[in-house]
């Protein structure tokens, strides 16, 4: 496998960073919401908007923003996404009330879109040979996976010693420190130019659309089936968008890079990968709290397995095993381990034992170390130099489809299980445990749906680059 420069490491290094922070900051407020209620005097129905305002700009803006990259160039759009992020997390950190707060929140929302979007599209053209690529997508990965876990413990660490006001407040140096360095390490790219691609309507409608779409899925415990004209509305939306596409001008998303097999095939497994993956990120934190009485740190300890196995598999299994097979057949066995981890979680007990029922999927979780990092190298294989950005911004808005698509689903079904079950006389802890086992089970067949997809519309002929080397040969570095 081919070494990666050191000039190449920064930028990976940098990539990585901002990725961190991105998903820390859509998980280390939920931890601190008790204190900033205290201190800010935030109503019950007003405390979820510190988590919505932030998914609803970042979800909604990623396709824009990646676009955008494209056309005014991919390092001017990371620069100002990440100027964006720091001084909106100084703003949060000063804030006084809610709805400096919230207003806060958003503006987060927005630079981590600005700054995230065009991530892999920076990585895919600054890393074209198949062995680094390959490394680098395992290293950020990896990046991404340590960040989910991360965020609810460092949240807990630093509100309870130094206050709320921190868990915001730390990003401003080391968004700055990145900045720094991203300048110091990023090639400059010229653009193609606003003309190659201002559309104004296009726009607008795939931003309501994402926005409206989000919006539909955070508030569903609100409205319930309310809910659903909102998501019926965004759908609508979306489709008067891509039937823009298909006949403006100069088009905001191009539909050709939907054309590919690869691409439109990865975005798919992935949705149903996400999605289902909640009830592995979530569920399982809940039923260890709920049913099992684990205390806080007695769960996060009982999951470190499943983090140390992610994270080794993803830096040093995943990229050998890319380069040698392809990425279609790891992300096959990839999902074999995921199956069979979530298949072991619905016959869990009410009485489970750690070493016998959990232990188990704390190992098999170490599928999604090589699901993650193929479904990167296949999502970004049709990517050209001038519609990277594009093409990360699509892919990155895919994840959060799914990881909104799954927490909707799944919480649904398992609180519709549990009062069903409460109301027919059974224990809490009965009652729980069959919601979370209906939840185990709509999980399972999200991820066998998505080995289907996988194996047939994934097949090698024309969707599976073998080691990614065509795609490299066409993803030449932008000119500086």
């Amino acid at each position: 496998m081919s070494r990666i420069s050191r000039s190449r490491r920064l930028v990976l290094g940098v990539l990585s960073a901002t990725m961190l922070m991105t998903v820390l900051d859509g998980s280390i407020v939920t931890v601190a919401m008790p204190a900033i209620q205290r201190d800010l005097g935030f109503a019950p129905a007003e405390l979820s908007w510190t988590v919505n305002a932030y998914l609803i700009a970042y979800g909604g803006l990623l396709l824009l923003a990646g676009r955008l990259g494209d056309l005014i160039g991919r390092r001017i759009m990371f620069l100002a996404g990440n100027a964006v992020f720091a001084a909106a997390s100084l703003l949060a950190g000063a804030a006084t009330g809610p709805g400096m707060l919230i207003g806060a929140r958003f503006l987060q929302g927005v630079g981590s879109a600005m700054a995230s979007a065009v991530v892999l599209g920076i990585l895919v053209t600054t890393f074209t040979d198949a062995g680094e690529r390959a490394k680098a997508i395992g290293v950020f990965s990896f990046t991404g996976a340590a960040g989910a876990s991360l965020g609810q413990v460092l949240g807990g660490v630093l509100t309870d010693t130094m206050g709320w006001n921190y868990i915001f407040l730390i990003n401003v140096p080391i968004g700055v420190v990145t900045i720094a360095l991203a300048v110091r390490a990023l090639p400059a790219d010229r653009g193609l130019g606003l003309s190659a691609g201002a559309d104004g309507l296009g726009a607008l409608l795939v931003t309501a659309g994402l926005m409206l779409g989000i919006y539909s899925v955070v508030q569903i415990e609100r409205f319930g089936p309310r809910s659903l004209w909102f998501g019926a509305v965004s759908l609508a939306l979306l489709a008067a968008f891509v039937v823009r596409q298909a006949t403006a001008r100069t088009p905001l998303m191009p539909l050709r890079i939907l054309r590919s097999r690869a691409v439109a095939g990865a975005n798919l497994v992935q949705i149903l990968t996400l999605g289902a993956m909640f009830a592995f990120q979530v569920v399982v934190a809940l039923f260890m709290q709920q049913v099992l009485r684990y205390d806080a740190l007695g769960t996060g300890l009982a999951m470190l397995p499943a983090a140390l196995s992610i994270a080794g598999v993803s830096l040093f299994v995943s990229p050998r095993l890319s380069t040698r097979f392809g990425a279609r057949a790891v992300l096959l066995g990839g999902l074999v381990l995921l199956i069979g981890a979530m298949a072991w979680l619905t016959r869990v007990p009410v009485d489970a034992r750690y070493l016998t029922d959990l232990l188990p999927v704390m190992v098999l979780i170490m599928g999604g170390g090589l699901v993650l990092p193929a479904l990167t190298t296949l999502g970004m294989s049709a990517a050209r130099s001038d519609d990277a950005g594009l093409v990360s911004g699509v892919f990155n808005t895919t994840q959060q489809a799914g990881m909104a698509a799954g927490v909707a689903l799944l919480s649904t079904l398992a609180a519709t299980r549990t009062e069903g079950l409460l109301a027919g006389g059974a224990s809490e802890a009965v009652a729980l445990t069959g919601g979370y086992r209906l939840a185990f089970t709509v999980s399972l067949a999200l991820l066998i749906s998505a080995f289907a997809v996988a194996l047939v519309v994934l097949r090698r002929r024309g969707a599976q680059p073998r080691a990614d080397v065509e795609q490299a040969a066409a993803l030449q570095p932008e000119r500086v």
